[in-house]
C-alpha cells in the first residue's frame, strides 16, 4: 500500500521537515539493575546529553540528510545554551525559536538498566517554556514540506497542525499519553504515531489492532502506528494492519528510540513519497535500532548509508 498522503514539492519550502514541541538535557545514568527502595549502587557511567521528543526527530532528519527546523523554547541557562547548540550543530534550524529569560531548561534524570538498555524517565520543565495557541507563528510552522509535533503542549500542538493542514501540509504526532484537549489536537493529525500504553488508555480496548481502527476512525488519521519496541511497529492504514518487525540489534539504551522512529518516518516518507508504507515503516524502524547503540536519545543516530546496510538485512515475515 502507497503512502496514503501527498507531500508538497520543495518549490518554496525552506525546510523539508518542521518539528513543534520538546528540547530537554538529560542527565543519563547506567546502572547494574533497577534501584529498590533503600538501596545504594554504583552508577556504571554518567553522561550529561542532549534529548527531548522534537529535538531529537530533528536531529534525526538532518542526520538522515533533510533541511530540519526546530521550533520550540529553550531556558536561559547553561542547559538552555547546550540545548539549542547541540542542535546547531547537528544541521538543524532554531532560528525560530525562542530563549526564555529566567527559565531553566527541560532536564530529565534517565536511569539505564544495563543489562537490557531499558531506561527510566524523570523529568521537570519550567512553565514559562510551555507555548499557548497565540504564541504559534504560522510561517514557522508551515515552513517545511512535513510538520511533527508532540502531544505535551495540546493546545498549541492543535494550532500548529490546523495552521499546517490549511497549507495542505501533512502532520505527524508523537503521542504518549492522554491529555485536556487531545480530541482537538487528533482531529488535525494525519498520522498518529503513539506509545505503546497510548492506544488502550485513549480507546479503553485492550486489543491494539482493534483501537488503532477506532483510533483512524474517530480522528480521520491516514495512518495509525504504535511503536513496540523490540517487537517492532503495528500500524493501521486503510483498513489493513501492518506488522513490522524490530531489527535485531545489542541495546545500550532504548532512550530516544521512539523519538527517532518519528523522524525517521517523515524522512522515509520524503524519499518515497510514491513509497510503500511497509518500507516506510521498516526504514523507521530500523533508525530508532541503530540509535540505541549508544548512550542517550541521540548517541548514535545514523546515517543513510548505515540506515541502507542495516535495511539489506531486514527481516522478513
Amino acid at each position: 500500500m502507497r503512502i496514503p498522503f501527498s507531500i508538497p514539492s520543495r518549490d518554496g519550502r525552506s525546510f523539508d521537515v518542521v518539528g513543534f514541541g520538546l528540547n530537554s538535557i538529560d542527565l543519563v545514568a547506567v546502572v547494574a539493575e533497577f534501584p529498590a527502595c533503600n538501596s545504594k549502587q554504583r552508577l556504571q557511567r554518567a553522561a550529561r546529553l542532549p534529548g527531548g521528543q522534537m529535538a531529537t526527530a530533528m536531529a534525526t532528519c538532518a542526520r538522515l540528510g533533510w533541511r530540519a527546523r526546530y521550533v520550540g523554547r529553550f531556558g536561559d541557562a547553561d542547559l538552555g545554551t547546550a540545548s539549542r547548540e547541540s542542535l546547531i550543530a547537528d544541521g538543524v534550524d532554531v532560528s525560530a525559536s525562542q530563549t526564555m529569560r529566567g527559565a531553566t531548561n527541560q532536564f530529565a534524570i534517565i536511569l539505564v538498566d544495563a543489562r537490557t538498555g531499558e531506561r527510566t524517565v524523570l523529568w521537570d520543565r519550567h512553565p514559562a517554556l510551555n507555548m499557548e495557541p497565540p504564541d504559534v507563528s504560522r510561517e514557522a510552522v508551515t515552513s517545511g514540506r512535513m510538520l511533527i509535533v508532540d502531544c505535551h503542549q495540546t493546545a498549541a500542538a492543535a494550532q500548529a497542525a490546523r495552521f499546517a493542514r490549511a497549507a495542505r501540509v501533512p502532520t505527524i504526532i508523537d503521542v504518549e499519553k492522554v491529555r485536556p484537549g487531545m480530541a482537538d489536537l487528533l482531529q488535525n493529525i494525519d498520522v498518529i504515531i503513539a506509545a505503546e500504553e497510548f492506544p488502550e488508555t485513549l480507546t479503553g480496548h485492550d486489543d491494539l489492532g482493534r483501537s488503532l481502527g477506532i483510533m483512524a476512525r474517530d480522528f480521520g488519521a491516514s495512518l495509525v502506528c504504535v511503536t513496540l519496541g523490540a517487537k517492532g511497529s503495528l500500524a493501521w492504514c486503510q483498513g489493513r494492519e501492518f506488522r513490522t518487525p524490530a531489527f535485531p540489534i545489542d541495546c545500550v539504551d532504548s532512550t530516544g528510540a521512539g523519538d527517532c522512529f518519528r523522524g525517521a518516518f517523515a524522512a522515509a516518507c520524503l524519499g518515497m513519497p510514491d513509497g510503500d508504507i511497509e518500507d516506510v515503516l521498516s526504514y523507521a524502524n530500523a533508525v530508532a535500532a541503530l540509535n540505541c547503540r549508544a548512550l542517550g536519545s541521540r548517541g548514535a543516530l545514523p546515517t543513510p548509508d548505515e540506515v541502507d546496510h542495516l535495511m539489506l538485512a531486514r527481516p522478513h515475515m
